[in-house]
């Protein structure tokens, strides 16, 4: 995991304030490590772990919290149980029915300061502006550029060259699992093939439907 450094020096102005902090961006773009970065960045500054709720809404132990009032339910209990303030993680956020009005109640509610990630075409076009105007700043996510491909990939080859590393990231781009495979073509292909059908179906045609 690389410092992402670009997007961190945006978000650490907003880091302790009331303002809801909004990561949106394609799939696997990195937004889930951005979260973990923002805990390292927390437990630096003397923040410890146990001030920290985090549920990622793809987990299936998390279903029962996919809507609105039993997420707000379940986040009041455990905000009950911390010394401390309370640092709140929420990824894939849209997976939750109605989570701008939960998200905007645990604002109000409480001291609190809250993360949350989404990545289809309803958190990227802002239709959840509305309800929270006013109350948040977003940060679109992109996949690596060039300078953090190659970090990433020197971790794993330290002898590769600018010229080879530079071939690869203008054939593979710069998704961060990518870096993983940047010695089988054909495995970096299946994968970008798999990202964008699901970019296609879930975040696109999936939209379109009535």
């Amino acid at each position: 995991m690389i410092k992402r450094e670009l997007y961190l020096s945006r978000i650490r102005p907003f880091i302790g304030n009331e303002l809801i902090k909004i990561l949106t961006g394609i799939r696997r773009s990195g937004k889930s490590v951005m979260l973990e970065l923002i805990k390292e960045e927390l437990m630096e500054r003397g923040v410890s772990k146990s001030q920290f709720i985090s549920i990622n809404f793809e987990q299936m132990k998390n279903a029962p919290l996919r809507t609105a009032s039993a997420l707000h339910e379940d986040v009041l209990k455990r905000i009950q149980k911390i010394d401390g303030k309370p640092y709140l993680f929420f990824d894939e956020i849209q997976e939750v029915d109605a989570w701008e009005r939960c998200i905007n109640s645990l604002r109000v509610d409480c001291d609190c300061d809250i993360y949350v990630t989404g990545s289809n075409a309803k958190m990227l076009s802002g239709e959840f502006a509305t309800y929270l105007a006013g109350r948040y700043v977003e940060f679109i996510i992109y996949p690596f550029s060039f300078a953090e491909f190659l970090e990433m990939v020197r971790r794993r080859n330290p002898q590769i060259d600018n010229s080879t590393a530079f071939r690869d990231f203008l054939s593979l781009g710069g998704m961060p699992f990518l870096t993983n495979l940047v010695e089988n073509h054909e495995a970096a292909t299946q994968y970008l093939r798999d990202v964008y059908n699901s970019v296609v179906l879930k975040d696109i045609v999936k939209q379109q439907d009535p």
